[in-house]
């Protein structure tokens, strides 16, 4: 064989090799591009995504503090009324006291600062019974 033909054919052989690793280098770098491309987009529904649920988180804690803000208010007004109550409720129960000892609706005005009605309604529901005329 002549030295010539080899190297030729060592040469074709490298040349084709080449060829074939260029073919695969692209090939590879084609796919690699499209998973670059694919999780490109991906990051950019996720950043989307992300913005969303940023927003629904900001108008969540807004609603949020709304309602701790009204929360507040009405339990500071809860506060109020039973301390207003308080007073009242410790009276009602003396006034009952002394209308089950028998005391009229007068004095029961006076003495506890109750209404006419209110007076008049404990002194029917907790007074003494009144004796049958006969």
């Amino acid at each position: 064989m002549n030295p010539e033909i080899i190297f030729n054919v060592a040469v074709a052989v490298i040349a084709a090799a080449a060829l074939v690793v260029a073919m695969l280098a692209v090939h590879a770098a084609r796919l690699w591009r499209s998973q670059c491309e694919a999780l490109q987009s991906s990051v950019a529904a996720l950043r989307r995504e992300l913005e969303l649920v940023a927003s629904i988180s900001v108008r969540t804690g807004r609603r949020m503090q709304r309602v701790e803000d009204e929360f507040t208010d009405v339990a500071e007004r809860v506060d109020q009324v039973e301390l207003r109550a308080a007073p009242v409720n410790g009276a009602l129960d003396r006034a009952i006291a002394l209308a089950r000892s028998g005391a009229q609706p007068e004095r029961l005005e006076q003495q506890f600062g109750l209404s006419t009605g209110e007076a008049d309604l404990v002194a029917r529901l907790h007074g003494q019974k009144l004796q049958a005329v006969r």
